[in-house]
């Protein structure tokens, strides 16, 4: 269906690695009326999925190309070896880019990271995906360097993983296409973003400003608020009062005498 009539809806895509159950259990407590559907997509598939309309938002990884998407950065992932865990590099706790020289370093065709060179020596073919990349490592092939997510995400009882203190770093960012920022969009955003739901520039739940009370309107108005100024302020009853306290002192003392 589609027109006025259509059941809002959003379409959240995510990569591997990305954990979205948070900002999903904010958008259900926040927007139970619009159901998010979530769609994993590959590693490389996520900005085709946006430009095609197949999704609202996707959690990605940057760099985005082009300037039809929108992005915003929200965090910079650990990178680490993947390594057997009877491997010399599971002895240490972690270890830097040059160790790696003499290693066959394993580089997928989804790779995350932006390499500028990369490290190690290469192996004969690059693995079709990170998965296919686990696999080799366990096979005894190479050792792979990836964000620590889809190490985790990877994980087998039979491999191990240490940080790697100066390898370039994945960044993961909320992105959506500039030219369709919904509604929806823009609540997800301020969700993503840790506005709370009467944030003056949340949309959704946004609590209008506070309005004086009927009866508060009346107190100001005549001026028997009970603020500061009606302690013996000017026109208070204090001042009021002081006023006939004045006068009955003048009353006793009465009009002066003439001298005989």
């Amino acid at each position: 269906m589609t027109g006025p009539e259509a059941t809002p809806s959003f379409r959240l895509a995510y990569v591997p690695g990305v954990t979205p159950a948070k900002w999903v259990r904010i958008w259900n407590e926040r927007l139970p009326d619009i159901p998010l559907t979530l769609v994993q997509v590959p590693a490389l598939g996520a900005q085709e999925l946006l430009r095609a309309g197949d999704a609202d938002a996707a959690f990605l990884r940057l760099p985005v190309g082009g300037t039809d998407l929108s992005a915003i950065p929200l965090y910079t992932e650990t990178t680490v070896v993947v390594v057997p865990k009877d491997h010399l590099v599971a002895a240490v706790d972690e270890l830097s880019v040059a160790e790696l020289a003499d290693e066959i370093v394993l580089h997928p065709l989804d790779d995350a990271l932006p390499w500028e060179q990369l490290p190690g020596r290469p192996a004969l073919e690059r693995p079709a995906t990170t998965a296919d990349a686990v696999e080799l490592v366990a096979a005894g092939i190479g050792v792979l360097v990836v964000p620590q997510s889809l190490a985790r995400l990877h994980h087998r009882k039979d491999l191990t993983y240490r940080p790697l203190t100066d390898a370039p770093e994945s960044r993961v960012a909320l992105s959506w296409p500039q030219e369709r920022t919904t509604d929806q969009v823009e609540d997800f955003i301020g969700i993503v973003r840790g506005r709370t739901v009467n944030s003056s520039r949340g949309r959704a739940g946004a609590a209008p400003a506070a309005q004086p009370k009927a009866k508060d309107k009346g107190r100001r108005a005549s001026g028997t608020g009970s603020g500061k100024g009606s302690r013996g302020g000017p026109g208070g009853s204090g001042g009021s009062k002081g006023t006939k306290g004045a006068r009955g002192a003048a009353a006793k003392r009465g009009k002066p005498r003439r001298r005989p």
